[in-house]
Parts: structure tokens; C-alpha cells; sequence
């Protein structure tokens, strides 16, 4: 019998939507509509089964947004740790292939879009400015090395971070991007 296997990645965005829904009470709500689907397409069918993935880069934007907390809330900090263990999420790691991803990405990212003048200095992603529109394309690092991380295992980033689409301009076509916070998905 022949499965079929999908996996997703949730950005940080995600897991903390669906965590916290008195914060993002519209978000939690579609976010947990889209795993009981998920669940319950499972059950309805044997060849179905799909898998929750957490990068280790998402674990390093936890424990820095709980490392600058004005407001120390221990108590806080534990329970999201407990809710995201409680999902056992695969620990996707970074390795030589996610590096090399990262690499091509990167430079694919330059290419397309940072200005002729700008391509030899070694600027960071989020330094790029648009040509066209002169406003910064907003690119953070870490959203590079999630993306090569979906890329590298071909799972599905889940994200609701609107920065992604210029990264989903250069990535390769078996680069999967979906949005579970977003109404009518």
C-alpha cells in the first residue's frame, strides 16, 4: 500500500496564532479548522497520513522573544513550550543540503532583486531595496533559511508572513507555501 506523505512546516507566525487565540482569536480559529480537516482526512482515508515539522530556526525566534519580554512570564513561556511538545512536531534541522539550498536561494534572491550597484557588497536580504517601488523588500534571514529548510525536505511551509512572496519568486517550482491563518483556506 503506497502512502501519501505531507508535511508541513509552521513558521512562528503560526504556531503562535494558533497557541494564543485571545490574541488572534480569526487566525486560531482558521488554523485549527485546517487541522481537524487534516485529521479528518487522515481517518477517511488509509494512504493519507500527514506530519507537523518546527525548524530549528522557529525554536531560536521563541527563545529570543521569551529571552526580551519586558514582562518576565515564566509560567508563559512554559506552557507555549508544553502546547508545541504536545503537537510533537518533527525538529527539522539544518545540514550540509538545507546550506546549500540556502546558498542558492540567497543568491537568486540577490540576482533578481538588488539594484546593479548593490550586488558586490554583501548586503543582508533585508537591506535589499526594489528597484522599481525604491521601498525595501523586507526579507529577514531567517525566513531564507526556513524557506531552504521547506525546499531542502520538500515540506510545505505554513506561514502567514506576507515578506515570503519574493522568496516564492526565486524558489524552485517543488517549493509549497500555504497560508492557514488567512480566512476562506
Amino acid at each position: 500500500m503506497k502512502t501519501n506523505m505531507r508535511a508541513y512546516l509552521l513558521d512562528t507566525n503560526i504556531w503562535e496564532y494558533w497557541y494564543n487565540c485571545k490574541g488572534h482569536p480569526r487566525e486560531c480559529d482558521n488554523i485549527q479548522k485546517k487541522i481537524v480537516g487534516l485529521i479528518s482526512r487522515e481517518k477517511k482515508s488509509e494512504k493519507f497520513v500527514w506530519q507537523l515539522a518546527i525548524s530549528v530556526i522557529t525554536w531560536g525566534e521563541i527563545d529570543y522573544g521569551y529571552s526580551v519580554m519586558l514582562k518576565k512570564e515564566k509560567s508563559q513561556e512554559i506552557e507555549f513550550r508544553k502546547f508545541i511538545s504536545g503537537v510533537s512536531p518533527w525538529l527539522v534541522p539544518i545540514n550540509r543540503h538545507t546550506a546549500k539550498t540556502y546558498g542558492e536561494l540567497r543568491a537568486s534572491l540577490f540576482e533578481k532583486y538588488a539594484p546593479n550597484n548593490k550586488k558586490t557588497k554583501g548586503l543582508r536580504p533585508e537591506q535589499l531595496i526594489d528597484p522599481i517601488t525604491s521601498k525595501e523588500l523586507g526579507i529577514q534571514e531567517n525566513d531564507l533559511w526556513i524557506t531552504a529548510q521547506a525546499a531542502t525536505f520538500n515540506l510545505t511551509l505554513v506561514t502567514n508572513d506576507k515578506k515570503i512572496n519574493r522568496i516564492r519568486d526565486i524558489a524552485r517550482e517543488s517549493f509549497h507555501i500555504d497560508n492557514w491563518a488567512a480566512d476562506n483556506r
